[in-house]
């Protein structure tokens, strides 16, 4: 936009112009005031109305090619909206400029307050914004957040295994086991003092005491380790009722009206076990699912397992060296281990480890594979050698987001895993596990 008069312009008119011929500038800018020069008044003649400041400085622009001129006319009013629009209209009766014929047509009036006025609302939204985050909340922000911090500075470390608890554990009849402190924290933070976290998917020797003195309750996370948690703990400890997650949704996640409504949906220890199809041990009533391989069912149960869902076709093998599995009815021994030929990953397993490693990047998790590549569930690797150890055995594959260390090739070795990947390996070579990198997918 043109320079202006120190009046600030409210609109703009913006015009073009057609001549047929050539001219410069200062013609057209004569034109201008030559021709509109009496039409409109006193009041409205723009030499007055630019010495006074209520028009600020036409500017125009104009290009010459092939014998013709085209151009354009910015004029910057302070006028109100009609004694503006007066003069815009006065400039369309311009028909020629010096010897040549013309055609000027205004395109437009621009309210310059418009673009000013957004100008205005997004700065006073980022101002505003400031201001709420570097100012003091008000009242009731600033309780509940005091009330908050004090719930969750609670925490305890109770037993000789210091595990993560609400201050009430001792006191109360009624205690909630969950899976790890931030499920204890999330409890603490809507009022729940009475949660005890098992830090892993081993059972304390602790919670096994306090679940034979108290009534308890197990919630854990909506998913299959949720579920190999609640048959740990009601192979070993006393527990009276159930509760989980929504499907897909960990404890921490939850808001207050989800936990209320998991807690009020809890079942019975008794359900529970014939819900997942496990005895007083732990173990599967129906023979082999995901969960173990070495155990086979009972001739009279191969139709229907307890809970109804229909059964894989070749879970009871007919012979049992069929396919070179070597499968042994003796639950407490080790798993057999695969032959040589069953230490290369096939294609269509290199397929699956591949997209799983791809959706485990950047978690810092693992996923824990069968022999037919079902999943048996995904923890952090933090919790991958407890969880490996408490499935005694049916474990075929494990797919990490981290580097394969001789620790964890060690533990794979004595529960008979067959394959291990991982991002990279500081273990050069293993006898009785092949590894592979993702790279090598």
């Amino acid at each position: 936009m043109a320079k202006i008069s120190p009046v600030a312009a409210k609109y703009i008119i913006h015009s073009t112009i057609n001549i047929e011929g050539v001219v410069d500038r200062p013609d057209v800018i004569g034109a201008i005031f030559g021709q509109t020069e009496g039409l409109l008044g006193n009041d409205l003649e723009l030499r007055e109305l630019q010495r006074s400041g209520r028009i600020g400085r036409i500017e125009v622009n104009v290009n010459t090619s092939s014998g013709k001129t085209n151009g354009e006319i910015i004029i910057p009013s302070s006028l109100d909206k009609t004694e503006t629009a007066i003069v815009a209209a006065a400039l369309e009766i311009i028909q020629r400029i010096g010897p040549c014929n013309a055609k000027l047509e205004v395109n437009s009036i621009e309210d310059v307050r418009t673009s000013k006025r957004q100008f205005v609302i997004e700065r006073a939204k980022e101002l505003l914004q400031h201001l709420t985050n570097t100012t003091l909340p008000d009242s009731q922000e600033l309780a509940d957040e005091v009330s908050q911090s004090v719930r969750m500075m609670e925490v305890v470390d109770y037993g000789r295994e210091k595990l993560a608890a609400g201050p009430s554990v001792e006191e109360s009849e009624d205690i909630i086991i969950v899976e790890g402190r931030a499920d204890v924290l999330t409890l603490l933070k809507h009022g729940f003092k009475n949660a005890i976290a098992m830090n892993g998917t081993s059972c304390p020797q602790t919670i096994k005491d306090l679940s034979r003195r108290k009534s308890t309750t197990v919630f854990v996370d909506g998913d299959r380790g949720g579920n190999l948690i609640i048959r740990e703990l009601l192979s070993v400890a006393d527990i009276d009722s159930v509760c989980k997650a929504p499907d897909g949704k960990e404890v921490e996640e939850l808001t207050k009206k989800e936990i209320h409504k998991a807690l009020r949906g809890k079942i019975t220890a008794e359900q529970a076990k014939l819900e997942l199809g496990v005895d007083d041990n732990g173990a599967l009533k129906d023979g082999p699912v995901e969960l173990s391989r070495n155990y086979t069912r009972p001739q009279q149960n191969s139709n229907q397992r307890r809970n109804g869902s229909p059964v894989r076709p070749n879970v009871r093998p007919m012979n049992p060296s069929r396919n070179g599995n070597n499968i042994n009815n003796n639950v407490q021994s080790s798993p057999p281990r695969p032959s040589q030929q069953g230490k290369r990953l096939a294609n269509d397993e290199k397929k699956v480890l591949k997209q799983t490693m791809e959706d485990l990047f950047g978690t810092r998790g693992a996923c824990i594979f069968d022999q037919k590549l079902n999943v048996l569930g995904k923890v952090p690797l933090s919790e991958l050698g407890s969880t490996i150890k408490s499935l005694n055995g049916g474990v075929y594959t494990l797919a990490l987001d981290g580097t394969v260390d001789l620790d964890l090739v060690r533990l794979a070795e004595k529960v008979g895993v067959t394959h291990i990947v991982g991002t990279s390996s500081k273990v050069k070579e293993a006898q009785k596990i092949n590894i592979v990198t993702d790279d090598q997918l």
